[in-house]
């Protein structure tokens, strides 16, 4: 992708799914790339595959994001891209949610995009540009009604991305911050939700009208856009990578 070539990105989550296509993708487009993750074998495995750093991560902790950033400013010169896909479910409605799992979800999904995005910003700055891709879901618009703290922090995510992309237009700076909205994707997280419910990737498939689960390198494509020059006048904007399964009414 034009506009990646001597790019530093960092991406959270990387260790499989859309986080792994990420960092394999920006890597092939010439970004250089820190992944981090809390599964410190399968990301660093990774990031080794492809030629980019690692580093253990939770992005819920907040002092911890200052580290990460300067970790990339020092391995590679600055920062330019930032690529907020850690999350995790709960599986718990509003009737089984216990304060432990809402906490421990609202932090890792929303709070720890929020502190990425703060932490990352000054060093965007300070390298004359940036990019700030947010990893939402198709259920920041149509919530789960089994998993309540899942929906709202994507929810939140869509308008955490909109705040941050106006204020740095509105500060003169050059950073861009846009909303990636995947469908449902053949990722570890649906992998395990299919062993506890056998069939739920075919149900779940069904709600395309394309009847198919995507594959994490479609959105990881989406992200490389994001993160390029190529989109220069596009801030605070969503892209869905949903197989069209939110454009068809649910009776048809």
């Amino acid at each position: 992708m034009p506009g990646l070539d001597g790019g530093v990105a960092i991406v959270t989550g990387c260790a499989s799914g859309i986080g792994a296509a990420t960092v394999r993708r920006l890597r092939a487009d010439g970004a250089e790339v820190l992944g981090t993750d809390i599964d410190e074998a399968a990301g660093k495995a990774l990031c080794e595959e492809v030629g980019a750093r690692f580093a253990p991560q939770d992005v819920s902790d907040r002092p911890q994001w200052a580290e990460i950033v300067a970790q990339a400013v020092d391995c590679f010169g600055g920062l330019h891209i930032l690529v907020n896909n850690a999350g995790i479910v709960s599986g718990a409605s509003i009737a089984e949610v216990d304060d432990e799992t809402w906490d421990r979800v609202i932090a890792v999904n929303l709070t720890g995009t929020m502190a990425g995005c703060r932490a990352a910003i000054p060093a965007m700055i300070e390298s004359g540009r940036g990019s700030i891709i947010n990893i939402a879901s198709t259920t920041a618009i149509a919530p789960l009604p089994g998993d309540v703290g899942y929906s709202a922090s994507k929810g939140g995510v869509r308008v955490l991305s909109k705040s941050v992309a106006t204020w740095c237009a509105q500060q003169g700076h050059p950073i861009r911050c846009n909303t990636v909205i995947p469908g449902a994707t053949e990722t570890g997280i649906l992998d395990a939700a299919e062993e506890a419910t056998p069939g739920l990737k075919a149900a779940v498939a069904a709600t395309s009208p394309m009847n198919r689960l995507a594959d994490p390198a479609e959105t990881a494509a989406a992200i490389a856009f994001l993160a390029s020059d190529e989109c220069p006048f596009m801030t605070g904007a969503e892209l869905l990578i949903d197989g069209g399964a939110l454009s068809i009414h649910p009776g048809f």
